[in-house]
């Protein structure tokens, strides 16, 4: 039923065409009538048992895991139904609310050309500064994730995420993207980031479309240098700044204490700002009125 089957066997079909694929489990067991039925997770358990196999799972505690660098995905059992509040005995990388400490933590992420290259100030390899910001933010609470999955099979399942580094990457990322890039950029970014995300969960890792996107992301991030500021605090990752040489925002511009920019030349914009949904909205009243 997951969706791991299409991604891996979508590479190995790309990749190594002339390998047979064999995948006892989705194949189901032979029954005497040479028939096949899935097996149940529970099975599943008793057949590793039976031969030795050591897992994580066990029949009090059936949670499915998954874990790598960019996060940890906890589901089955209880979980599935949408209506249970996970137990905290499922969770490895995030302290509760509770246990979180009092004290915020600040930290400042550097950025060159999109890639998260320092960490308060010091340079770091991508290795350990997702390392790092999965142990500082999940002290914090930050990055825990439980939401309703639509599957590449059509089902809708409930999954628990545990994600610290990715939510304050992706945070500060934004944030600096907002300050570089044009509104034009950003609005047609917000597109393509849903598209890449789309062929990424698919697992179409070689799709020419990605290619493409991955072009137009390269372009924009040739710009997206500079740093970002985040407080970690209770569940929270809140950007409180940001800089960067790119930067396209004028404080002397913004200002409202400022002369610089004349407020009068905005005159004729407003007089035609939003003229065909005026002119729809006359129409529309005329048309109902009795």
């Amino acid at each position: 039923k997951g969706n791991d089957q299409f991604r891996i066997e979508y590479v190995m079909r790309t990749l190594t065409p002339d390998l047979q694929i064999i995948a006892p489990m989705r194949e189901g067991r032979r029954l005497p009538d040479g028939q096949r039925e899935p097996w149940t997770r529970l099975e599943e358990i008793a057949y590793a048992e039976a031969h030795g196999l050591d897992l994580a799972q066990t029949r009090e505690r059936i949670w499915s895991v998954d874990e790598n660098l960019w996060g940890r995905s906890i589901e089955g059992g209880r979980l599935e139904d949408p209506s249970y509040a996970p137990p905290e005995e499922i969770f490895r990388w995030t302290r509760s609310l509770a246990e979180a400490p009092e004290e915020p933590r600040v930290l400042t992420i550097g950025f060159e050309e999109g890639v998260p290259v320092a960490l308060d100030g010091a340079p770091m390899d991508p290795l350990t500064l997702v390392t790092t910001l999965n142990t500082w933010a999940g002290e914090h609470g930050v990055g825990r994730v439980d939401i309703m999955e639509d599957r590449m099979l059509g089902l809708k399942v409930r999954e628990n995420y545990e994600c610290p580094a990715s939510v304050v990457l992706l945070t500060a990322h934004r944030a600096l993207e907002a300050l570089v890039c044009t509104a034009s950029e950003l609005k047609f970014k917000a597109q393509v980031d849903r598209e890449w995300g789309e062929l990424a969960y698919k697992g179409l890792w070689f799709d020419p479309l990605k290619e493409d996107l991955e072009a137009f992301i390269a372009s924009v991030q040739r710009r997206v240098t500079g740093s970002v500021t985040l407080r970690l605090a209770k569940g929270s990752c809140v950007v409180i700044g940001r800089q960067s040489p790119w930067a396209l925002y004028s404080e002397d511009l913004a200002s409202f204490d400022s002369k610089t920019f004349d407020q009068s030349e905005s005159l004729g914009i407003v007089k035609t700002h939003g003229m065909q949904s005026r002119m729809y909205w006359m129409l529309k009243t005329a048309r109902t009125r009795p």
